[in-house]
């Protein structure tokens, strides 16, 4: 007898759990249905989408920015053709010391 009882109460029990789980997801998919359908209809009669400003009007003009990038710019460049200047006469006077003077 405590075989069929046990046999039972888990059938029971099992149906309980699947009943439960069975349950819960018919609930969501009901709830989620739902919500996307509003969410379909709200896309569908919203209103013409509003474009963003055009990006030259979205720019910041900084004239001293400007300035002191421009500076900066000039000042790197002067250092870089100084440096290949150096580097020049280096190979000119290497030059002239292993191979003599050349007129």
């Amino acid at each position: 007898m405590s075989f069929l009882a046990g046999s039972v109460a888990g059938a029971v029990v099992s149906g309980g759990v699947y009943y439960g789980f069975s349950s819960l997801m018919q609930s969501r998919t009901t709830q989620l249905r739902t919500d996307l359908h509003l969410l379909s209809e709200r896309l569908v009669t919203a209103s013409t989408i509003v474009p963003p400003p055009p990006a030259s009007t979205r720019v910041v003009h900084r004239p001293f920015l400007t300035l002191v990038q421009s500076r900066w710019n000039q000042e790197v460049a002067s250092v870089f053709a100084t440096a290949a200047k150096w580097e020049q006469h280096a190979s000119e006077w290497g030059r002239k010391l292993l191979y003599g003077e050349r007129s």
